[in-house]
């Protein structure tokens, strides 16, 4: 059934002419404990992440991690939005149990959430594929991107991925498609429909959500392959690698948490305005929920890239322990080891050299002012 096609009965507002609350209470589907646990964890990760990120930010002097870490603080921050704007209004929900027609009898506050949903989902995974764009122009094509290029212009790719999300949340207020509130009456989300404006809405957020995903897969395989000829062939003592090799197991990892959080989510939703075979309300929870657990890992990623950032923060936090001897790498060694390896270039990312061509200082001394011994008679 169109709504968006129909006319309502009795002024019925849009957004109730599908489902009209109050429903009735299904505490299998509509537990509070989903939204209340994606809340407390993911909350106070991407808070922590944030920090650990600005400590980053602030001690490196390479110019490709400071572009990338520009983008991870992007997706920080649309991940803990996110989780805030929606986990508060679910949330909310089941703690007073509200009449959404009484609260909202014109539509106002369901359309908020629907554009937050739709918003705060499209912004992760457009936000994937800008990094893959710019860590392939920075393997594969180094001397394509001004060495004076300034962050600014990073900062305007993240503001242009999220204003692209915010027109495409807004396009159901123009006519395309349609908000509707979401059974058990906690959530409001435009409606999958296979008929009408609603149709080219479900294909348009489908579409773009799959196109991210694919775009990141194709260009961060081809930046992969890159490295590994550059870091296996002739060529590897001439610049050092290892914090792009760090960058890019970082966004391999975001990558993977997107497909495996999103993709089922976004499928379901074309073939259901393909094929017209509806999705039922188990069905749609269970993904959105799916979808949300990529805010939770995303933040987790950067957390422990950067240990050395994580433990400063931690000392301040409770300065009595000792984070010496009771850290990961202690307690475990070969973990240790592996992840000195990949976090390297956050350690000392100053003596490095990044595709621009600029190199730290060193202490190797010149041949030319060495001093040989005098000859012995």
């Amino acid at each position: 059934m169109n709504a968006s096609g129909l006319p309502l009965a009795n002024n019925t507002p849009l957004c109730y002419s599908i489902n009209s609350p109050p429903f009735k209470y299904n505490p299998p589907i509509a537990s509070a404990y989903y939204s209340t646990i994606f809340t407390i964890l993911g909350l106070p990760s991407n808070l922590l992440a944030f920090i650990v990120l600005v400590k980053a930010f602030r001690r490196t002097n390479s110019r490709s991690r400071s572009f990338f870490l520009i983008f991870l603080g992007g997706l920080v921050v649309t991940d803990f939005m996110g989780l805030l704007v929606t986990g508060s209004i679910t949330i909310s929900f089941h703690a007073t149990k509200f009449n959404w027609r009484n609260l909202d009898p014109y539509c106002h506050f369901c359309n908020f959430m629907g554009m937050s949903m739709v918003f705060y989902g499209l912004c992760p995974l457009l936000l994937g594929a800008a990094m893959a764009v710019e860590r392939f122009i920075g393997i594969n094509r180094p001397f394509a991107r001004s060495t004076k290029m300034p962050k600014g212009r990073t900062i305007s790719m993240v503001l242009m991925v999220w204003f692209i999300a915010g027109c495409i949340a807004l396009l159901p207020l123009t006519g395309i498609g349609s908000y509707h509130i979401q059974k058990p009456g906690s959530w409001c989300f435009f409606l999958i429909s296979s008929k009408g404006n609603d149709l080219i809405f479900s294909l348009i957020f489908s579409l773009v959500g799959l196109m991210s995903i694919t775009v990141s897969f194709l260009l961060n395989t081809v930046s992969v392959v890159t490295l590994i000829k550059v870091c296996c062939g002739q060529d590897r003592s001439q610049r050092s690698r290892d914090h792009e090799v760090e960058m890019m197991v970082q966004l391999i990892l975001i990558m993977l948490i997107a497909s495996i959080c999103w993709c089922p989510l976004l499928i379901k939703f074309l073939v259901s305005a393909v094929t017209s075979v509806a999705v039922s309300e188990d069905e749609l929870l269970f993904f959105i929920r799916m979808a949300t657990c990529s805010q939770m890992f995303d933040p987790w990623i950067y957390i422990i890239f950067n240990v050395s950032q994580l433990r400063a923060v931690l000392k301040r936090i409770y300065p009595r322990f000792d984070w010496s001897r009771s850290s990961i790498m202690t307690l475990y060694p070969p973990l240790g080891n592996t992840l000195r390896r990949l976090t390297r270039s956050s350690l000392g990312s100053t003596l490095g050299s990044d595709e621009t061509g600029e190199t730290g200082k060193t202490n190797v001394i010149p041949p030319s002012s060495l001093k040989h011994p005098p000859p012995s008679p």
